[in-house]
C-alpha cells in the first residue's frame, strides 16, 4: 500500500486486509509528518503480518513512485514467503468484493500477471501530448512544482533535436499503475541483471509509474492480461474521479474487487465494504465496462453540459461551451431610430418580451423600465460590462421560454459583436445608417454632429464587417436606411413571422415611423462638411423618398 494521506483510511483498509490472511507492507511518503507516521505504526502494531518500508518521497510524475513500489515490494517477497501475488493498491484504496473472492479468483490464475500495459501508439488516454517523447526526452524537473522549467527544458530538447536511447531495444509500454503481478514475474524484474540500467533510464521517464512495470512486465512474462483489477476512473483532464457515498450502487456493480479514490470522509462506503456484510453480495468477473457509460455521461456533461450554461469546468476554455446561449433572441439594430415605439409594437405583435438597448452605455434598458431583472441581473452598466458574455448567457438562461429581444446600435457596448455574430440562437436585423436619424432630430451644433456621425459610421462599418464575415452563424439580415423605408412590410413581416412562426399572422399595420422631411438635405449637408455618409443608401438632397404617408408621422397601411 502506498500512503501519503488520510492515514486512518489507510489504517481501516490495511487492517481489513491483514486480518483476512493477506500480508501488508505499508510505505508512507516521506514527506508525512513524523506524528503522523507513528500513529499509523500504532495502530498497526497488534498485527504480525503488517510491515512499513523504506521511505521515498512520492510526488507526481516522479521516479519516487516507483522506488516506494520497489523497496515494498521486496519487502514484501522477502518477509513473506507463502505469497504468489503481490497487488499494488494505495491508501485510498478500497476493497468492494471479499478477501476471499479475491484469494479465490487468483487462485485459479497462479501464473496470470494482471497489468495494463499497451504500447504507445495504443494509447488514446494519454493527457499533455507526451506518449513517445516521455520516454525519449529528460524529465528532471517536477510538472507540478517547477512546470515553468519543465515546459522550457521540453522545449529546449525539442528544439535541439535531443532524443535518448531506449535501452536493450525494449518496447515502452503504458498503463495503469496499479497492477497485481505473480511472484516469479515481480522477483524477475527486481533481481533482474538490468535492473541498475532499467532504473537510470527511468529515472528521467516523465510518470515512469506508469510505464517502468508496464514495459519490463513484457520482458519477463509469458501470461499477461492488459488490464487492472482495480476500479480507478479519470476525467478528461486525465484527473482520477473520487468516489463518494452516492456511489455505493456504482461500485458494487462494477463488480471489481477494489476500488480508488475513495474520498476520506465517505463513511457509508468504509462502513459497507469493510464489514461483514459485504460476504454476502454476489460478484462475477470484474468488468469496470459495466459503469463505463455513466462515466462518459458525466465527462460529457462537464465537458460540454447544456447550451448556454457555463460552470467552472469550461468557462475558463473558450469554445467548450454547448452552444453560447440557452435559447434563440433576437436583435434590432436601427429599428427604435426609425419608429415610434417599436418595442411596444413589437412586443404587442408577437408576445415576446422587448427590451431597449441592453448595451446603453448609462445603463441597462431591461423592459418595462425594471431596475432587477430574471436571475438578478442589474440595470446597472458597471455590473454589465464586468463580464458581458456573462450577462447576455445569463439573461437568456434566465428567460428560457420567452424569447427575448432587444435593441443594439453602434452607440452601445460593443464587445459582444463577434459573441452574437457566431452564437446561432442570434437572430440580428439592421438597418444600416440609421443612427443618423437622432442626429438629424438633434439639436446639437452641425460640427459636433459630423464628428459624433463619423464616429458612429465608423463603429457600423467594423460591426458589419462581423456580420458579413464568413465564420458567422447568426440568422443576419441587413437593410440600409433608405431601402427599407421604401418598402417596410416585407422585412418586418419576415422578422415577425421568424419570432413567431406559428401565429401565421399577416401584419396590417407597420408602427409609426418617424418623420424625415429634409433627411435627404441634412445627409447633403454632412457630405459639404467633409463627412461622407455611406450606409443609409441613395436619399436625393432635394425631394425626399416618399413611398407612402409614413414619412409624415402617419401609420404605414397595407391596402
Amino acid at each position: 500500500m502506498l500512503c501519503h494521506t488520510a492515514l486512518h483510511r489507510a489504517a481501516d483498509t490495511a487492517r481489513h486486509w491483514a486480518e483476512r490472511g493477506c500480508p501488508i507492507v505499508i510505505h508512507i511518503d516521506k514527506r508525512v509528518s513524523k506524528w503522523s507516521v507513528e500513529k499509523l505504526q500504532a495502530d498497526l502494531a497488534d498485527l504480525d503480518n503488517v510491515r512499513f518500508s523504506e521511505r521515498f518521497a512520492c510526488e507526481w510524475g516522479t521516479w519516487g513512485i516507483v522506488a516506494a513500489t520497489q523497496a515494498a515490494a521486496e519487502v514484501l517477497l522477502q518477509d513473506f514467503p507463502s505469497v504468489r501475488h503481490v497487488y499494488l493498491a494505495s491508501g485510498s484504496c478500497l476493497p468492494l468484493r471479499p478477501v476471499r473472492e479475491l484469494i479465490a479468483y487468483l487462485d485459479e490464475r497462479p501464473r496470470t500477471d494482471f497489468i495494463e500495459s499497451v504500447t504507445t501508439e495504443e494509447v488514446g488516454w494519454t493527457i499533455g501530448g507526451l506518449n513517445m517523447e516521455r520516454f525519449t526526452l529528460r524529465f528532471p524537473f517536477s510538472w507540478r512544482t517547477q512546470r515553468w522549467l519543465f515546459d522550457r527544458y521540453v522545449k529546449l530538447q525539442r528544439r535541439l533535436g535531443f532524443r535518448r536511447s531506449i535501452p536493450n531495444g525494449i518496447v515502452p509500454h503504458l498503463g495503469s499503475q496499479w497492477w497485481c503481478l505473480t511472484r516469479q514475474t515481480l522477483t524477475a524484474i527486481l533481481q533482474g541483471p538490468e535492473r541498475a540500467l532499467y532504473d537510470r533510464y527511468f529515472r528521467r521517464v516523465w510518470i515512469p509509474d506508469e510505464s517502468y512495470f508496464q514495459t519490463l512486465v513484457r520482458q519477463v512474462s509469458s501470461n499477461v492480461e492488459s488490464r487492472s483489477l482495480t476500479l480507478s476512473k479519470f476525467d478528461f483532464q486525465g484527473k482520477p474521479h473520487i468516489f463518494y457515498d452516492d456511489h455505493l450502487q456504482l461500485l458494487r456493480r462494477s463488480d471489481c474487487f477494489v476500488a480508488r479514490k475513495i474520498w476520506p470522509n465517505a463513511n457509508k462506503l468504509y462502513a459497507t465494504f469493510l464489514s461483514d456484510d459485504a460476504e454476502g453480495q454476489a460478484g462475477g468477473e470484474p468488468n469496470p465496462g459495466k459503469i463505463d457509460r455513466l462515466f462518459s455521461k458525466a465527462v460529457e456533461r462537464r465537458v460540454k453540459g447544456r447550451p448556454g450554461l457555463y460552470m467552472q469546468s469550461r468557462f475558463p476554455n473558450e469554445h467548450w461551451e454547448n452552444g453560447r446561449t440557452a435559447a434563440p433572441y433576437s436583435v434590432f439594430q436601427g429599428f427604435s431610430d426609425v419608429f415610434e415605439n417599436f418595442e411596444g409594437w413589437l412586443g404587442k405583435v408577437t408576445g415576446t418580451r422587448v427590451h431597449g438597448h441592453l448595451f446603453a452605455p448609462d445603463r441597462v434598458e431591461f423592459a418595462g423600465g425594471e431596475a432587477v431583472f430574471n436571475g438578478a441581473l442589474s440595470d446597472s452598466a458597471a455590473l454589465r460590462d464586468y463580464n458581458t458574455k456573462s450577462f447576455l448567457a445569463n439573461l437568456i438562461w434566465a428567460t428560457r421560454g420567452e424569447r427575448q429581444c432587444f435593441q443594439f446600435g453602434p452607440g452601445d457596448n460593443q464587445e459582444l459583436n463577434w459573441f452574437m455574430a457566431l452564437d446561432s440562437n442570434a437572430q440580428i436585423s439592421v438597418i444600416s445608417g440609421a443612427w443618423a436619424v437622432p442626429l438629424f432630430k438633434s439639436n446639437l451644433n452641425f460640427a459636433d454632429i459630423r464628428r459624433e456621425a463619423a464616429r458612429l459610421q465608423k463603429i457600423e462599418l467594423e460591426h458589419l464587417s462581423i456580420l458579413r464575415n464568413g465564420a458567422s452563424k447568426a440568422r443576419i439580415r441587413i437593410w440600409n436606411l433608405a431601402e427599407f423605408i421604401e418598402n417596410p412590410m416585407e422585412p418586418l413581416q419576415t422578422i415577425v413571422d421568424e419570432i413567431s412562426p406559428r401565429s401565421l399572422r399577416r401584419l396590417t399595420e407597420a408602427p409609426r415611423m418617424t418623420d424625415l422631411e429634409g433627411f435627404g438635405q441634412f445627409l447633403q449637408n454632412l457630405r459639404n462638411q467633409g463627412m461622407q455618409p455611406v450606409l443609409m443608401g441613395d436619399f436625393p438632397a432635394t425631394s425626399d423618398l416618399r413611398p407612402s404617408e409614413a414619412r409624415r408621422g402617419r401609420p404605414y397601411l397595407v391596402k
